[in-house]
């Protein structure tokens, strides 16, 4: 018998509330959710070895001008955590103190940071916390304090339906899922449809990239229906009707103040890219590919001057204070291919963003920072956390990464597999990508197929960081997968639909095996028929064996049509049956592998035999 062992890295938080199972828990860094420089690592990667270390800085390092701060006695603390306090705010210091932050008199807050920061928790923090079970307001106050977490929740959108949430590291990872009509395709109908589509399938926010049609229309459409916060690139609308050449301060001003007024919850702005950052895409394989980097490339060479985003970027800040806009500072020189990435353009811009970081916080305003988009799997990690130091634990909100720029119709699962890794190692959203990337404006089964995709790769990315809870449901569902209990399976599983309709596509009876193995194979059967195993026997999932299954619904059906395996006689067949028809009466079961008492009538039934279904 063998006397090795294995030495286990240093582990995490367990992502099970119970710590089921056998695993030792997630290998993530133990999770520091404290006020202040002290919590900048809350849910964490490792660093591998030559990373960028974490900022030493926060928001509080970047207070407007006139605000004061000063130490007091701990003693204090307690009305600040209860939500009394509404004229400082705390964090704790090295030696146990704690600092008070005092705004100027006269003072009244507007923005959910410039609360924060005078100790108060909102409506929209306590709503964040009871979203996010593993967050107490105090926690979410004490985040959104520091900079690492923002709340879009402009204050017109909360008049209509918005549910406030919130993206930060500290909480769980979160999905963008980009729509918008084009000038050659879709409309305000159409838009309004995808989104509420896009809500069932769990976006956590979705971003209006409009250029075609009533713009001002849809986005009023969309922000009135919706229930997340919703983004928009408003140098779309700036350009509509207008020559490019004669965009200035004055029309960037007045257009974001008119999305601001209609609810738009954040904002992507591309002041990062610069007049002396240009030199450094000449020689790329795909130059520009930011619709807003490459309009505002053009007029800085067209006019010979700076950024007017970059140099108007106070006023700017001034519109978004007043709405309580969020930031989402758009990388106008993200790479396009994997060819760009990472490279003295995309990290000179990352620079800038991180100063404009700093101004914002400077004026009270929330920031995120947005990502690249085409990034080799092993410089992930590297820009994740290059942005970590140089916009001191802003939230990073990447479109991807793409890993590979071969597969066009795929591009949802090319960069899902990176937007896995880039949630690891510290975005805080991802912005999905559907099938028709690169190709053509999403449809609306585009837009569920982004959206599911983006899930798995944040739901496997909060269960890696060992966010307390959220291997729950995975538990749940192996437990009905031991037990062979389909209906709790289907249940549990995010998409029941189409779990449902593939497995009534070989097996329309919910037997004690699987259709994949058949009886006598069926390693799961075999298990729960081990006495000293635990598996499968778990209390709640046991059930009486084989059940006929119920006829399948209109859009289970529609699923097994598009796949195109099943003839239409035998979809029918599903979607048509009833009890009476399979002769599956009240107390009575269907023929199935399940029934047979030797194995060797069961190796012949791989297929059951019901009655004709054709009849009523």
């Amino acid at each position: 018998m063998s006397d090795r062992s294995y030495n286990l890295p240093p582990l995490g938080q367990n992502p099970s509330s119970t710590a089921a199972g056998t695993t030792p828990g997630c290998f993530a860094n133990a999770p520091q959710i404290a006020p202040g420089v002290e919590g900048r690592y809350t849910f964490s990667s490792p660093d591998t070895p030559g990373m960028p270390e974490p900022s030493s800085k926060t928001a509080w390092d970047f207070l407007p001008e006139g605000w004061v701060s000063c130490e007091f006695a701990a003693d204090v603390k307690r009305r600040f955590d209860s939500g009394e306090g509404n004229q400082g705010h705390q964090f704790q210091q090295a030696d146990g103190t704690w600092r008070c932050v005092g705004a100027p008199a006269g003072f009244q807050p507007i923005t959910q940071l410039e609360h924060a920061r005078l100790g108060n928790i909102t409506p929209e923090m306590t709503r964040v916390a009871e979203r996010e079970a593993h967050l107490t307001p105090a926690q979410v106050r004490d985040e959104v304090a520091a900079g690492r977490m923002v709340i879009p929740a402009n204050k017109v959108h909360l008049s209509y339906q918005l549910d406030p949430m919130a993206i930060g590291r500290a909480s769980k990872t979160k999905v963008n899922a980009n729509m918008g009509a084009s000038p050659v395709s879709s409309g305000t109908d159409e838009e309004v449809i995808k989104l509420k589509w896009a809500e069932r399938w769990g976006a956590d926010t979705v971003m209006d990239l409009s250029t075609g049609g009533n713009l001002d229309e849809c986005r009023d459409a969309i922000i009135q229906n919706s229930t997340v916060p919703i983004g928009t690139v408003p140098i779309y609308s700036m350009i509509i009707g207008r020559k490019l050449y004669d965009l200035n301060l004055d029309i960037i001003l007045e257009s974001l103040r008119a999305q601001a007024a209609q609810g738009v919850d954040y904002f992507t702005i591309h002041a990062g890219a610069l007049q002396e950052h240009l030199p450094y895409v000449k020689d790329r394989l795909i130059g520009i590919v930011s619709r807003g980097g490459s309009l505002l490339a053009k007029w800085m060479i067209d006019h010979n001057e700076q950024n007017p985003m970059y140099t108007g970027w106070e006023a700017i800040c001034d519109i978004m204070r007043e709405y309580d806009v969020t930031f989402s500072i758009g990388d106008g020189l993200r790479p396009g291919g994997l060819a760009d990435a990472t490279d003295q353009a995309q990290l000179a811009e990352l620079c800038t963003l991180g100063e404009l970081t700093e101004r914002a916080w400077r004026k009270g305003v929330q920031v995120m920072v947005e990502g690249p988009g085409h990034v080799p799997f092993d410089q992930i990690e590297f820009n994740m956390k290059a942005q970590r130091t140089l916009c001191h634990g802003a939230p990073f909100y990447v479109l991807g990464p793409l890993v590979t720029d071969i597969f066009p119709g795929y591009d949802h699962i090319t960069s899902c597999i990176g937007a896995t890794a880039a949630a690891y190692h510290g975005a805080a959203m991802l912005c999905y990508v559907t099938p028709k990337e690169h190709l053509g404006l999403p449809k609306k089964d585009d837009v569920k197929q982004g959206c599911v995709a983006y899930k798995i790769a944040a739901h496997a990315a909060d269960v890696a960081l060992g966010i307390p809870g959220s291997r729950d449901r995975d538990d749940e569902l192996t437990k009905a997968r031991a037990a062979l209990n389909w209906e709790k399976h289907f249940e549990l599983s995010f998409d029941p639909d189409i779990a449902r309709a593939y497995h009534d596509e070989d097996l329309d009876v919910d037997t004690d095996f699987c259709a994949m193995c058949g009886h006598d194979w069926c390693s799961v059967r075999i298990s729960k028929e081990i006495v000293e195993f635990a598996s499968g026997k778990a209390d709640g999932y046991q059930w009486d064996r084989a059940k006929v299954t119920a006829a399948l619904t209109d859009e289970q059906k529609a699923i097994l049509e598009q796949r195109g395996v099943l003839s239409p006689d035998e979809i029918h067949r599903l979607a048509a049956k009833t009890q009476k028809a399979v002769g599956a009466g009240k107390g009575a079961k269907a023929s199935c592998h399940s029934d047979v008492s030797d194995s060797d009538s069961a190796k012949t039934l791989q297929v059951v035999e019901l009655a004709d279904l054709s009849s009523p």
